[in-house]
């Protein structure tokens, strides 16, 4: 499949459309959205060590910044315990090699060792699960915010829209770049940290996008703003736009202190 993916890569930057220019089109960040699952406390332990101290040191070592590493706000609705890390890429090929390069540093390997070279009756995690994303043309880089209030009190807010078909994904991501919602959400202030269409993942056709607030009474209050703006009431008017999610799935996250932001 990453293959596959490369070579449509390869396709679209030699034959842009009219709609998306070259210097947008080469510009837009791609991003993996790594979740660890955990069945106990000593497994969620060393993955926050191995994080800590040996993986997102060495992206920074290859000049990847603003990693996130969030995990989740429990609910009743929401008990899964997982840590979820957010990665942005310039390339498929900085995606696709990553692996190698962190092979041959040694660095990360010594740092790394209790969770590299885990028994498999002692493993760090239950399962891992990777999303690869493609940002979109109107946020074509991801934004790290930065409040004044600690990080354990902020709220980030992921989403995930899924579409009945993938003609009905079209029509919402668009519903964000030209039908203007991702301006709405600038003009009210969601802080928001990337929008990026799913290229490979479980639940597709979908989008995902992250929001951040600095605490629960100002994401309730500029949401309420949100559905309450004529904009948005515009946009539903729009036939083009209806049906265009079959389901959303919501989740409220808050950084660890290792994250970048």
């Amino acid at each position: 499949m990453l293959a596959g993916l490369l070579v449509c890569w390869n396709c679209q930057t030699k034959n842009q459309t009219k709609n998306e220019p070259a210097e947008i089109n080469q510009s837009r960040e791609f991003y993996q959205l790594k979740t660890y699952y955990f069945e106990t406390n000593e497994q969620e332990s060393k993955t926050d060590e191995y994080l800590r101290n040996s993986f997102i040191p060495a992206l920074h070592r290859q000049k990847i910044k603003d990693i996130g590493v969030f995990k989740p706000r429990y609910s009743e609705t929401d008990t899964t315990r997982r840590l979820l890390v957010l990665i942005p890429f310039e390339s498929l090929e900085q995606f696709h090699g990553l692996t190698k390069v962190l092979e041959k540093d040694s660095t990360y390997i010594i740092s790394g060792s209790n969770y590299i070279n885990a028994s498999y009756e002692n493993p760090p995690y239950s399962r891992i699960e990777s999303i690869l994303m493609r940002a979109f043309e109107n946020m074509p880089k991801l934004f790290a915010p930065e409040f004044e209030v600690p990080k354990s009190d902020r709220i980030y807010e992921l989403r995930s829209y899924e579409s009945p078909t993938e003609e009905y994904y079209k029509r919402k991501v668009a519903m964000f770049n030209e039908g203007g919602e991702i301006t709405l959400f600038e003009r009210l202030g969601f802080n928001a940290v990337f929008y990026a269409e799913v290229l490979s993942g479980p639940k597709m056709p979908n989008l995902m996008y992250m929001t951040t607030f600095k605490n629960q009474e100002t994401r309730d209050s500029l949401w309420k703003s949100f559905f309450d703006s004529p904009e948005w009431k515009e946009l539903l008017k729009i036939p083009k736009y209806e049906n265009t999610v079959s389901h959303a799935d919501i989740y409220f996250l808050y950084p660890t202190d290792y994250s970048d932001y």
